[in-house]
């Protein structure tokens, strides 16, 4: 593959723009540090991304940034997507690394890579809905292979990645944990930890059965957090409102009464973490505030 004269990408991490006859645009969101990204590139453009030619139609690019996504178009040959985040090496370690193919992604197999061991991760044509693939940053890097094809003028293979501590990464991917009720510590942890807390009602539920997932219209009455705009105000009327998901077996449904809302950020959706009823959270908080024991200070009321 020749990349050298069609691969153009803007790299601020925060955002980033492409043109449709780009053969690779990488898309990173967000860096790791404050410290701004080297320059590391050999391309107009290419910060945050280091690309070297190879024989036999196999290319490397290095992201450094923690999350983002890639759209190699027209595959092929291979890409070796070598993650490079901008942490400290002693921390690798803890690093779990989330792919989420494109809903048409379609040219190439994506393997996980080691020592010259391929694992497959996503075969070509895997129509699975909303699956994410997760693995520990040490068990080795992305290998994506074009598989055959008579014409490739129509395939593109495109994937978000995301790379998080591996506790996060366990509690979004353990298929009962957004449906057990959480426990007072592990609430009061919640709203200090949280991607977004927020207080509202539960306005409607949107069940989607061929990716087994219930999307929750959320009516916020106070918004304590949020590392994203995914609550934002609408209309004249100056309400707040928002999207949280959840998983279809959870059961969600519409009802009377205030929550607090608390959970993750995952792929740019926000996903359900520990959601009581907003007076048991009064109720615990006021408790742990009296015995010194609340994690962190946030006004309840």
């Amino acid at each position: 593959m020749k990349f050298t004269e069609d691969l153009h990408s803007s790299f601020l991490c925060e955002q980033s723009t492409g043109t449709a006859e780009e053969a690779l645009l990488v898309k990173p969101e967000r860096e790791d540090s404050e410290s701004p990204l080297p320059w590391l590139g050999v391309f107009p453009g290419s910060l945050g991304l280091t690309h070297e030619s190879h024989k036999k139609d196999v290319e490397q690019v290095y992201l450094r940034c923690s999350e983002g996504s890639i759209e190699w178009m027209y595959p092929t040959g291979a890409l070796i997507v070598n993650l490079r985040p901008n942490t400290s090496p002693a921390s690798f370690k803890h690093l779990t690394v989330c792919i989420k193919p494109f809903k048409d992604s379609a040219g190439a197999n994506i393997y996980l890579e080691k020592t010259g061991e391929l694992k497959l991760l996503v075969r070509d044509g895997d129509r699975s809905p909303r699956k994410v693939y997760c693995f520990g940053y040490d068990q080795g890097g992305l290998f994506v292979e074009a598989t055959p094809q008579q014409d490739i003028s129509r395939k593109i293979t495109g994937f978000q990645y995301e790379l998080m501590n591996k506790g996060i990464a366990s509690d979004l991917h353990t298929v009962s944990a957004p449906c057990r009720p959480c426990s007072d510590t592990e609430v009061l942890l919640a709203v200090c930890t949280s991607d977004f807390v927020i207080r509202g009602s539960i306005q409607d539920v949107t069940n989607e059965e061929e990716e087994q997932e219930s999307i929750i219209h959320v009516g916020v009455n106070k918004l304590y957090r949020q590392k994203s705009k995914v609550f934002q105000l609408t209309g004249e009327s100056g309400n707040w409102r928002g999207q949280i998901k959840t998983l279809l077996e959870c059961g969600v449904r519409p009802g009377d009464g205030d929550f607090l809302f608390t959970g993750r950020m995952h792929f740019g959706e926000a996903r359900l973490g520990c959601a009581p009823r907003f007076k048991d959270f009064q109720r615990m908080y006021k408790e742990a505030k009296d015995k010194g024991l609340n994690p962190c200070e946030i006004g309840p009321d």
